[in-house]
């Protein structure tokens, strides 16, 4: 038995797929960023998430795509890898390392600054290893333990952004609101502004595409991991919606004192000041949901590049026997919050953006490229396969202009570092980029072989 090897156990359903997706996106943020939201689209914020939803659902079907003809772990790196070529696909996984790297630790800093805020007494820093502890905990332990204490947290974040939601109804039953259309569209709305606060709320939907990386913890992944990434973005955003919406008739238009703290000075409004204080909890619980769902998929996302012989395979390449989870991969994942110690939050979440945005152009690329390589054969149509990813291609590449210089600085120099690796790797190209052997996980879609037309 010692010469066996120990392979990723598949044993997740549709409803803990989905459960992990809706924690990465935490149901919370909603609350928290309203404010900007608002500010930004001139009280129209509701607009701006259905605008960020639509243009999210463009690339979740690509992923979904993607999912079903690789079900395979790896996201964007393993379907560029195999689609555009491996030096593109390791320079994808290498940009999308930036994000997934850095988002547990932008998950565990959230949920510490507000601990802190509710526990003033213990320093963030000292939240901060706390948080990154039990979650990297329970990830080494094993898969069933986290299914099951996501499930739970999930629920709970899920319900408490609920319980707020009733006491703002309850509210505007003591007053009645002008208008129930005018959080869609008023006087002060304009079609530049509205689009310009989408692309601050889209940053909300990032981690949807997280799911593909539990493909092969997955079962039935090929059918379960397309709708697990639909039903994620569709339910994030119809919430996100919803809870905004009736958020922006307790508050028509979008001048605040402060828009950062909306949700807080809110739920005074209309619960009181210990409900304040229980809804703050809300966003406490979906910070560690959050930073668990996100650990576990950077881990995941280490493994598969170890595995390839990316990464050193030694270290990141291996399954704990009993626990099959990828422990040197959890544990590194949980050191980064050693780096988010001396960090602020704004700082923490310009090291994500750059790499998000530009794997999800990178997957909608792939999908144009399946459709050249499998034109003709059945369920390959123009219109999804070019038309639909072009258009989410163009948004995803406008929504990587968004981003702040010191995103696109931090990013460029990340990708360079990568380039400099690869041609390490490859002596200058003259040697193969480190490739997976299909052997090492599920063979793609029966009959289509597009292992095949890449190298063809």
């Amino acid at each position: 038995m010692t010469g066996t090897r120990v392979e990723l156990s598949g044993r997740l359903s549709l409803t803990s797929v989905v459960a992990f997706g809706l924690s990465y996106m935490a149901p919370s943020l909603v609350m928290v960023i309203f404010g900007v939201i608002s500010a930004a689209s001139g009280g129209t914020a509701p607009t701006a998430f259905l605008v960020a939803t639509g243009a999210m659902f463009l690339t979740a079907l690509s992923y979904a795509k993607m999912a079903r003809h690789f079900p395979v772990s790896g996201s964007a790196y393993v379907y560029s890898r195999r689609l555009i070529g491996a030096p593109a696909g390791f320079l994808v996984g290498w940009v999308v390392l930036l994000d997934y790297l850095f988002l547990p630790m932008v998950a565990w800093l959230v949920q510490s600054v507000y601990l802190n805020a509710q526990f003033p007494a213990i320093p963030v820093w000292a939240w901060m290893l706390v948080n990154a502890g039990l979650t990297t905990l329970v990830n080494i332990i094993g898969l069933a333990l986290t299914d099951r204490v996501n499930k739970v947290l999930t629920g709970l974040a899920v319900f408490l952004v609920l319980l707020f939601v009733a006491y703002c109804l309850v509210h505007l039953g003591h007053r009645t609101p002008k208008s129930y259309a005018e959080p869609l569209w008023n006087t002060g709305s304009s079609l530049t502004a509205i689009p310009a606060a989408a692309a601050v709320a889209a940053y909300s939907y990032l981690g949807f595409d997280a799911v593909t990386t539990l493909s092969e913890e997955t079962r039935d992944a090929r059918r379960t991991i397309p709708r697990a990434v639909v039903l994620v973005v569709a339910i994030g955003g119809i919430l996100f919606a919803a809870v905004a919406h009736i958020m922006q008739l307790v508050h028509p238009g979008g001048v605040f004192d402060d828009p950062e703290t909306v949700g807080y000075t809110m739920s005074v409004q209309v619960g009181g000041q210990t409900f304040a204080d229980w809804t703050n909890m809300a966003g406490i619980v979906a910070g560690f949901g959050s930073g668990l769902a996100v650990q576990l998929s950077s881990s995941r996302l280490l493994y598969i590049m170890g595995r390839d012989g990316v990464l050193p395979q030694r270290l990141f390449g291996t399954l704990h026997r009993r626990t099959r989870t990828p422990v040197f991969c959890v544990l590194l994942t949980g050191a980064m919050c050693l780096v988010g110690l001396n960090l602020s939050l704004e700082t923490a979440t310009s090291f994500i953006n750059f790499g998000a945005f530009l794997a999800f152009t990178a997957v909608n690329v792939c999908v144009i490229v399946y459709f050249v390589r499998n034109r003709g054969t059945g369920g390959v149509k123009v219109f999804g396969y070019v038309v639909v990813p072009a258009l989410a291609a163009c948004v995803t590449i406008y929504l990587l202009t968004q981003l702040s210089a010191t995103a696109l600085v931090i990013g460029g120099c990340w990708l360079a570092l990568g380039f400099s690796h690869l041609l390490r790797l490859t002596r200058g190209f003259r040697r193969p980029t480190p490739e997976l052997s299909l052997s090492d996980g599920p063979e793609d879609t029966a009959g289509e072989r597009p292992e095949q037309a890449v190298e063809a």
